[in-house]
């Protein structure tokens, strides 16, 4: 089994591990951000699964990158986006564009900060069943189960705008919705952890124009010195079971 995962705060790798643990064969995991640069037209093995969360009803830039240009090939193949609000339509869409067999979402930590609260959005985690629902995602793909994602007509209508207005919020906000106090010692995590090797560190730190949007910079940074205009949190959300190294793993394009 392969897979494919995209991870900011450790959603998405905390998933991809936990399938990898409970799977009765070897399974590979591959980061997007590391193979994006040497990207391949064709994958195959006998299992292949693409794990991301999603942001605003979508995709993240660099998974629909990746799923525009390769074809995954595989007896059997599942998706499946981590949210931390609404999902919409998206796994639908993603269905639809990958072919998947299984396509599932999966309630977490909203970790959108000029959004949400962190410390609120922790506390809403047993309501949220994020264990339970996982257990059935896990037996479900062990089972080789087959799903199509059923979406709404309201959705369908509704997540196209959202995924507009988020993409403009994003490309109005790639350097100046980021700002940067005086606890930082340039130490470069925000650099390494960035998916899209967005950030430069020199004298100061340097955001560029190819931004995600995933937070990760505002969330990993051990000094806790990166901002983004309108937070509502200055706690920072990493998933328990990730370490910043993996995440640094994961995405560190320098």
């Amino acid at each position: 089994m392969t897979i494919f995962y995209f991870t900011a705060t450790g959603n998405s790798l905390a998933v991809a591990k936990r399938i990898a643990a409970q799977a009765q064969e070897e399974v590979t995991l591959i980061s997007i951000p590391q193979i994006m640069d040497n990207l391949m037209s064709e994958y195959q093995d006998d299992c292949i699964g693409l794990i991301f969360p999603i942001y605003g009803c979508g995709l993240p830039k660099m998974v629909n990158q990746f799923l525009s240009h390769t074809k995954l090939k595989a007896d059997y193949t599942f998706t499946i986006g981590t949210y931390g609000f609404m999902s919409g339509a998206c796994m639908f869409n993603v269905q639809k564009q990958g072919g998947f067999d299984y396509a599932e979402s999966l309630l977490m930590v909203d970790n959108y900060l000029p959004g949400y609260e962190i410390t609120e959005e922790i506390a809403k985690q047993p309501q949220k069943k994020t264990e339970e629902n996982l257990q059935k995602i896990l037996s479900n793909i062990s089972a080789r189960q087959k799903k199509s994602n059923v979406s709404t007509l309201p959705w369908k209508i509704l997540t196209p705008l959202i995924q507009f207005i988020g993409s403009t919020l994003i490309k109005n906000n790639q350097a100046k919705g980021y700002f940067v106090n005086e606890n930082c010692v340039k130490c470069n995590v925000c650099a390494k952890v960035c998916p899209s090797g967005n950030i430069t560190v020199s004298d100061k730190v340097h955001f560029h124009q190819q931004c995600e949007g995933c937070l990760s910079c505002v969330h990993l940074c051990p000094k806790n010195a990166i901002h983004v205009k309108h937070e509502r949190s200055t706690v920072r959300w990493r998933h328990p079971d990730i370490t910043l190294n993996e995440i640094i793993e994961a995405n560190n394009r320098i």
